[in-house]
């Protein structure tokens, strides 16, 4: 049993619901002659890999559809051996070398330069002896297949890529241009090398609006059993208002939306507009960490709060984005009477200043409990000079 937001997901460009230009734009490239290497940037659960996966199937035809997974061992070159998971298909590899912290620049350089070094080669187009070289579609419609020689690798969470790995990654987009396509997926630019930005073509995914992504919820409630619409309001209007609400707490992100959806239906029977809407466990935890750090300004408290924060990355909530919770938690509750914060804006520049500060050292250091608690340390600083 997969989850809806699995279940429901897009196959091809024509399927998906919202950002028909960039469809249209990935279509465009898909059918040309010279495929460039693509950077593909925008908010978490905006639909970045969807597209990158349709396109694919755009590219090679179904056949980028048979997966598997294989574990890869490298060395490093203090001959510590490490081993790396990686999806692939006949027609692509999917990577994320972020996983290997300081050592993925040994990923990009060995796994690439091995990927590259060799053209690919469509045994099926040998074996096909159609005349117009068409083969059917998962959906039964004819898919056109060219002869590419060149493998696409996808590589998730590019922003997250150290200097050094970036540093290779541009070495290697020169070297084997002509077997091998590149396919960086990263929710903001800003980290990311201009060589590598030069080097490719930028296509930015935004968050769906209000509208499409109640559009998308309407779509899958329909697919779904007739168990599943009786649990939802038969009236569109009160359907509609539930959807605005879950649009307006995930801010944008369709993934966790589908994911509330699928919630609310599996912890109530019966989904009213007064349903209370299921937020993830660990937003709660960051939102109480936030009004302990602003009322409580102790040294017990802040020794307290190093549990929390090992939990949080215990469960597997990435550093950075407990940070940046975290900041905006503190944004919205300094100007809040209770907490008599006497200089807001003052106040909210030095939270932005500080969290920017050790969002960088995150990125940089090891140890990303060091840098969470000293964020917390300066802010309760902070807030202590201002009384």
């Amino acid at each position: 049993m997969s989850l809806w937001a699995d279940k429901h997901r897009p196959k091809n460009l024509k399927d998906l619901d919202y950002h028909d230009d960039v469809s249209d734009r990935l279509r465009a490239l898909a059918s040309s002659k010279d495929f460039p290497h693509l950077l593909i940037y925008g908010p978490s659960g905006a639909g970045k890999k969807t597209r990158v996966l349709s396109t694919l199937k755009e590219l090679y035809g179904a056949g980028v559809e048979r997966l598997k997974v294989d574990v890869k061992t490298f060395t490093t070159p203090s001959n510590r051996k490490l081993e790396f998971n990686i999806v692939s298909s006949p027609y692509h590899l999917e990577i994320t070398p972020s996983d290997m912290g300081n050592n993925d620049r040994v990923v990009i350089q060995d796994l690439l330069k091995e990927v590259g070094q060799v053209e690919s080669i469509d045994f099926t187009s040998i074996v096909n002896t159609s005349s117009d070289n068409k083969t059917n579609g998962t959906d039964g419609s004819d898919v056109k297949r060219r002869n590419n020689k060149f493998k696409t690798v996808i590589i998730n969470e590019a922003e997250m890529l150290s200097r050094d790995a970036q540093a290779a990654l541009r070495r290697t987009m020169e070297k084997y241009s002509a077997t091998l396509r590149l396919i960086l997926i990263c929710n903001s630019t800003s980290s990311i090398i201009d060589p590598i930005k030069s080097r490719t073509l930028l296509v930015r995914v935004s968050s769906p609006s209000i509208q499409e992504m109640t559009k998308v919820f309407n779509k899958v409630i329909e697919r779904e059993t007739t168990e599943v619409k009786r649990s939802f309001p038969s009236f569109d209007s009160e359907r509609e208002e539930i959807f605005h609400k879950i649009s307006e707490v995930t801010n944008g992100n369709l993934r966790m939306g589908l994911l509330m959806l699928e919630a609310m239906y599996m912890n109530y029977e019966v989904v009213t507009t007064g349903t209370p809407i299921i937020v993830p466990d660990w937003e709660g935890v960051i939102k109480n960490l936030a009004k302990s750090v602003v009322s409580d300004r102790t040294v017990a408290n802040l020794n307290s709060t190093r549990t929390i924060l090992y939990e949080l990355i215990a469960h597997s909530i990435p550093s950075k984005l407990i940070l940046k919770t975290l900041c905006w938690e503190l944004w919205g509750l300094i100007e809040k009477p209770a907490y008599k914060v006497k200089n807001v804006n003052k106040i909210r520049f030095s939270i932005v200043d500080a969290a920017a500060v050790y969002d960088e050292r995150l990125s940089i250091g090891n140890k990303d409990i060091f840098h969470l608690e000293g964020f917390i340390t300066k802010i309760m600083v902070v807030l202590e000079k201002d009384i």
